[in-house]
């Protein structure tokens, strides 16, 4: 029978179906060219689960409707295959997809589960592992400059796989395929583990601006704290300080956002520091220790209402509260009605003389 291509329907307007998550998944993933065979590698879902959705998305007009009714359900027939000897060479063309319907036994790592990602343009978990073992079972013990080769010219499966190599080399000739996209950057910024992959991946601009490649970078141990700097020097000062508190990240790369956060804060826009310091309820304030405020900022933050009883304590053992900041605080309601938030107002070194001598 003809292999069927699930192709999207240009007649319609998605925007009107009714589509579940997992169907919008799946469509996300048709570029028209894609045989279904090749599907399960893509959207880690089982062959029988896959042929459900088409079938909907047929049904709803979203996908063009298919060649003959026996099309689809063939064209998902597990195939069993045989990985050649290591030093057999092997085109990247001829590189089948492994039968996904159940684990290789010679894939040590395939069913290990990395850890859960955040955010819905991650590829899903059983994709990764599919990856990985092709990676592992079939790439992997071909010589490098036979992976280097492979990389250039590669396509999707065997270009996730290579995502995988430890190999600068590889991650460079990856990086230089034009079919890669931010999805392999994403994987190359979550599984790469030398600085110098790192480095060429963060080389494309438009790499290194992704959220999605900035969340795995900053978990990944092997990021430079010279690369960190360099990306993240000119980020806003929230961002700065989620990084430096994730207890995700490795040690190293918090200490360096803390480092970025403190040089940025003293040169960095009034706006920032005032929204760093409120939406963090002041919590920010202790790695900012001796760091002086700028008068413009003093001014912000004093022509606002304060209420949250957790901001004003913290603004109270800033040692580098503006006296403007600790008179305007001590006129508020919040601290009015609650005599130890004036208490601890009054002993600030920076508070009016009238407040020590009526908070003493």
């Amino acid at each position: 029978m003809t292999e069927w291509t699930p192709k999207p329907n240009p007649a319609v307007d998605l925007r009107t179906l009714a589509l579940s998550p997992e169907e919008g998944f799946v469509l996300s993933r048709l570029d028209g060219t894609t045989p279904a065979r090749n599907l399960p590698a893509l959207t880690g879902l089982p062959p029988e689960r896959l042929q459900v959705i088409l079938s909907r998305l047929v049904t709803q007009g979203a996908l063009l409707p298919t060649p003959a009714p026996a099309s689809p359900p063939s064209a998902f027939e597990p195939q069993r295959v045989t990985p050649p000897p290591p030093e057999a060479p092997v085109d990247a063309e001829e590189l089948p997809v492994l039968d996904l319907t159940q684990q290789d036994e010679d894939g040590p790592e395939a069913a290990a589960a990395p850890e859960d990602v955040p955010g819905d343009e991650e590829e899903p978990e059983a994709a990764l592992g599919n990856y990985r073992q092709l990676f592992e079972v079939r790439l992997h013990p071909l010589p490098e400059d036979q992976r280097v080769a492979h990389a250039h010219a590669a396509e999707d499966p065997v270009l996730s796989a290579l995502c995988f190599d430890p190999v600068p080399a590889v991650i460079k000739a990856v990086l230089e395929n034009a079919r890669t996209g931010l999805p392999h950057a994403r994987l190359v910024a979550r599984y790469h583990r030398n600085p110098v992959g790192l480095e060429a991946l963060c080389a494309r601009a438009a790499f290194a601006v992704d959220t999605g490649v900035r969340r795995w970078l900053v978990r990944n141990p092997q990021l430079p704290a010279s690369l960190f700097r360099r990306l993240w020097s000119a980020r806003r000062l929230m961002e700065l300080h989620k990084v430096g508190n994730d207890r995700d990240v490795p040690e190293s790369t918090r200490r360096s956002a803390r480092e970025v956060l403190r040089q940025r804060f003293s040169s960095g826009p009034a706006e920032e520091k005032v929204e760093l310091i409120l939406n963090t309820e002041g919590r920010a304030l202790a790695a900012l220790i001796g760091l002086p405020v700028d008068g413009k900022t003093a001014s912000l933050l004093c022509g606002r209402t304060y209420r949250s009883p957790m901001l004003i304590q913290n603004i109270a053992r800033w040692s580098a509260a503006p006296p403007a900041l600790i008179a305007h605080l001590l006129k508020q309601e919040a601290v009015r009605r609650q005599p130890q938030l004036r208490m601890l107002l009054a002993r600030h070194p920076n508070a009016p003389a009238e407040a020590k001598r009526g908070g003493g």
